[in-house]
């Protein structure tokens, strides 16, 4: 996730694994050895990691790495290099050193492969963030309105509300720049990204126009959850 130097030739590794969260290490000597870090270190990779705990501390001692997917195509287009950036970013904020989830080391392979397929930014970042979001406890509730509690039953459209972290009615709320809407698509979509198994997720067919309507709801929702915008956004826009 985050690579830069330490000493005179170690490298300080921020990575994230499936059975024990987000980690630091230190990789020594990597910058000197061809053999055990050959290839492999490297932004937005799936690796096989040999490591150990120090005696003391939180930080790990990273001895050796197998390069299983340097996901190629992220490297070649700028506006999936981004995106890339901006999902680990994300993922820095809701998953805190060691707090562990299988469902989101899972979520960001897929991520970083669709990626390096060639498939729709939008709709991969549309994908993500509604799925991360939910997996770190932060899901917009979609089955009711959250003004007046009139169940919402998939007919019609609806408002996001970020103080409310859901949607209100047509009655108790209108589309504007701060409460954007979302017509019935668009909400079940929505609604399958944030309860479905990624296998299933990425398997949603839906418009250009929907992944728009998503977007928006999903870029107030983040920034009113996390109280700031992400640094990496500005490379999106």
């Amino acid at each position: 996730m985050r690579i830069k130097e330490f000493g005179e030739s170690d490298l300080m590794v921020t990575f994230f694994t499936s059975d024990r969260g987000r980690l630091r290490g230190v990789a020594k000597a990597a910058r000197k050895s061809k053999r055990r870090f050959a290839n492999c270190l490297d932004l937005f990779c799936l690796t096989n990691l040999e490591y150990e705990l120090r005696k003391r501390g939180d930080l790990y001692f990273l001895h050796s790495c197998r390069l299983v997917n340097g996901f190629p195509g992220l490297r070649s287009d700028f506006s999936a290099l981004s995106l890339a950036s901006y999902v680990v970013e994300l993922t820095e904020i809701l998953f805190p050193l060691g707090v562990v989830d299988r469902d989101m080391f899972e979520l960001l392979k897929w991520s970083f492969l669709l990626l390096s397929e060639g498939k729709s930014s939008v709709k991969t970042r549309v994908l993500f963030e509604g799925k991360a979001m939910a997996l770190a406890g932060y899901g917009i509730d979609l089955s009711k309105c959250s003004d007046c509690g009139r169940p919402y039953t998939g007919k019609g459209g609806a408002v996001f509300r970020g103080s409310k972290g859901g949607i209100v009615c047509l009655r108790c709320g209108k589309d504007s720049r701060t409460t954007p809407g979302m017509g019935p698509q668009a909400i079940e979509i929505l609604r399958a990204i944030q309860t479905s198994q990624w296998k299933e997720v990425v398997k949603l067919g839906f418009s250009d126009e929907t992944s728009e309507e998503i977007k928006r709801v999903l870029r107030r929702h983040i920034e009113y959850q996390i109280g700031k915008r992400l640094k990496t956004s500005e490379y999106l826009e």
